[in-house]
Parts: structure tokens; sequence; C-alpha cells
């Protein structure tokens, strides 16, 4: 099992970064399905660790989570959402009408932030090997 060209292995799949590629969450879904993945679901640590040490501490990155309504997360992959294995950044998700979630870098580290949905930055695309 192998990545195609330009993407990065790490355990089982493999990761691409949009990174000058600005779009809403729908966009950048979009622009990951065209490449046969979707946007980036993050189950562990290690795993969030590994896809921070590749990004731009400057710039946001659309995940693959997002509020189906009333607060329920959802990964876009339909795998479990895990309370216990989330990496919020201290104070949220802190809007109801943010539904969608960026990666981003403050003071105290890497994190999530919930977002506008129609908000655009970067994003991480993810395929299994």
């Amino acid at each position: 099992g192998s990545c195609p060209k330009d993407w990065k292995p790490f355990v089982s799949h493999c990761y691409f970064i949009l990174n000058d590629s600005k779009a809403s969450w729908n966009e950048s879904e979009e622009k990951c399905s065209h490449m046969g993945a979707h946007l980036v679901v993050i189950h562990s640590q290690a795993e969030q660790d590994f896809i921070t040490s590749n990004l731009n501490t400057s710039a946001g990155y659309f995940i693959g989570l997002l509020d189906a309504g009333q607060r329920q997360w959802r990964w876009i992959d339909q795998t479990p959402y895990n309370k216990s294995a989330t990496f919020w950044h201290k104070g949220e998700p802190n809007q109801d009408w943010e539904r969608c979630v960026i990666i981003n870098h403050k003071t105290t580290g890497w994190g999530w932030n919930d977002i506008p949905c129609k908000d655009e930055h970067n994003s991480v695309c993810q395929v299994k090997k």
C-alpha cells in the first residue's frame, strides 16, 4: 500500500495538504473528492501531530468534521465522533452557527476551531492507502 505522488503516508492513510488553495468547506471537500479522497478525519493525537507537523502555522485548514445540528459533530467518513480524541482549542467549539472546523495554530499550539462553513481556508485531504 503506497501513496500517490506528493501525498504523505501515515499509518494506513495518505494525506494531501492544499496549502495555497483557499476555499469554503464545501469547495474544499469537492477538491478532495476530485482526487478520490475526503477532508481529513482525525482519531488520535499521533495523527493530529503528524498532520500539523506538515502545516503552515499562519494558516487554517479545514478538516472533515461538521455540526449536523444541535452540536452533533459528525465525521465526513461516518466514523464515530469520539469526544475523548478531540483536539479543540480551549473555549472551542463556541458558536452554534459555526458548523465547520479548521485546524489552526495559536500561542497554545495546534487545535480545532469551529468556524462558518463559507469562510475560506486551506484544507487537508485523506485517502486510505
